[in-house]
């Protein structure tokens, strides 16, 4: 495995979540490749701010809609593996995006699965220990 950058690269993302019955549930999404529970991120959209990158990538990857905060919750680093031997390093600036709207259809509707989880079990899901903790301390 060879890196392909030595600075990370930066992504912005949004951890989805909302009210039931008083819980607090965050949604999570499936990834492209390899099928892992993430949250909805991607790379930085021109002329948009972090904030609103990041509810772009909810839209196309989980097909949601709602508001998010202009100041991140928290970030996380992950290697974004580009084919067999090489990766990038990324770090994921995270804003809360409170869930308004669920589209019966968006984008990546056909490459991804979306769904709701107690923070705990969300946080279980994971791979990321950083992601992991920002799920776990989050307070809206």
């Amino acid at each position: 495995m060879r890196a392909l950058s030595s600075a990370p690269k930066v992504q912005h993302g949004a951890l989805p979540w909302r009210y039931v019955d008083g819980t607090i549930e965050v949604m999570l999404v499936t990834s492209r490749d390899t099928g892992r529970w993430v949250i909805p991120k991607g790379w930085p959209h021109d002329g948009m701010s972090s904030a609103r990158s990041a509810a772009q990538e909810a839209f196309e990857e989980a097909g949601i809609t709602g508001a998010i905060t202009k100041k991140t919750i928290g970030r996380f680093h992950y290697l974004k593996f580009m084919g067999d031997s090489d990766a990038i390093d990324c770090i994921v600036h995270v804003h809360a995006l409170e869930v308004e709207e669920e589209l019966s259809s968006w984008p990546e509707k056909n490459q991804r699965t979306r769904r709701w989880f107690l923070r705990p079990e969300a946080a279980d899901l994971v791979d990321e220990p950083e992601l992991r903790d920002v799920i776990l301390n989050f307070t809206p």
